[in-house]
């Protein structure tokens, strides 16, 4: 069955939709999980004052795109790589983001330096502006299941660097749910690339999901551990590698420490692997390592 980009979209949406239902339609307290009416908020009345989105529940991804309300955020990345052909990759990545009520702005500046047989690069990559926001959330009474579903887009935009020629825009849904101690991230977008070369016109579809276990208060000094699970994939869906998908997978904790002047740190660290063909084309092994600083 050839893949659709269209039909991919549509029934996206339907599910998005569906999942909205009883907010647009003005769904009554027991179409809510039988939650008064006074914890539902925001644009038809589709959020829940009750939500543990937005509240540090849900742990940073490192492959994928977060999805997390954040009000204040600084976060410095480094993932080095082992590629197929002797190539060694690192990705040094500094982002900043803002939250304005349940919008949240983001700012990411790459920057790879890459040695290969046949020469070195070191050149910064798009520079990403992104923005989420969540439409809709469902939280059963006694708050075990909680899961909000939203929308996101971003823009990444060429610096003219050997690595960075083309434009590209992603438009995106995501889903984060909790239950118990247990989250699961989710995120799906629609790539597509503008601008000259061989890439320009590209269309790709991008996954990615993101499973954690929180463990509160392991001893003092530490507020949480979270062990997790991370996929990322995409298939693309034209220039003639029509079908063709690429899947990598990260494990590994994340350490929220104990905030100090209302600052919080949150280390990361990650070992990255394929685990399809496409992903072992891409990629022979990575580790990840990531510094986050709310406030």
């Amino acid at each position: 069955m050839k893949f659709s980009p269209s039909l991919l979209l549509s029934a996206l949406a339907a599910a998005l939709t569906c999942s909205l239902a009883p907010a647009l339609l003005g769904g009554t307290p027991a179409d809510t999980g039988a939650v008064s009416e006074d914890t539902r908020y925001g644009l038809f009345n589709g959020l829940d004052h009750r939500s543990q989105y937005g509240k540090g529940v849900f742990p940073e991804p490192f492959l994928i795109d977060d999805s997390d309300l954040e009000v204040n955020e600084f976060r410095f990345d480094w993932f080095y790589s082992r590629e197929p052909g002797d190539v060694r990759s690192n990705e040094l990545k500094a982002e900043i983001e803002k939250g304005f009520g349940n919008l949240t702005v983001e700012v990411e500046i790459p920057y790879v330096i890459e040695h290969a047989p046949d020469g070195n690069t070191h050149a910064f990559d798009n520079i990403d502006i992104g923005a989420r926001y969540p439409l809709y959330q469902f939280v059963s009474k006694d708050g075990f299941f909680d899961t909000t579903f939203g929308v996101a887009v971003e823009v990444g935009i060429p610096t003219t660097s050997s690595i960075s020629k083309n434009t590209e825009f992603v438009p995106k849904i995501f889903n984060d749910t909790m239950i118990g101690n247990f989250t699961i991230q989710s995120i799906f977008g629609y790539s597509m690339l503008y601008g000259p070369g061989e890439d320009g016109g590209s269309q790709t579809f991008e996954y990615g999901f993101m499973f954690g276990y929180s463990i509160q208060k392991p001893f003092n000094g530490m507020e949480q551990i979270v062990p997790f699970l991370e996929l990322s994939g995409e298939t693309a869906l034209n220039h003639g590698e029509s079908g063709h998908n690429s899947l990598i997978g990260n494990t590994g904790f994340r350490f929220n420490l104990k905030p100090v002047h209302g600052v919080q740190p949150r280390l990361g660290v990650g070992y990255v692997f394929p685990i399809d063909k496409g992903g072992r084309e891409d990629l022979r092994s990575g580790v990840f390592t990531s510094l986050v600083f709310e406030w």
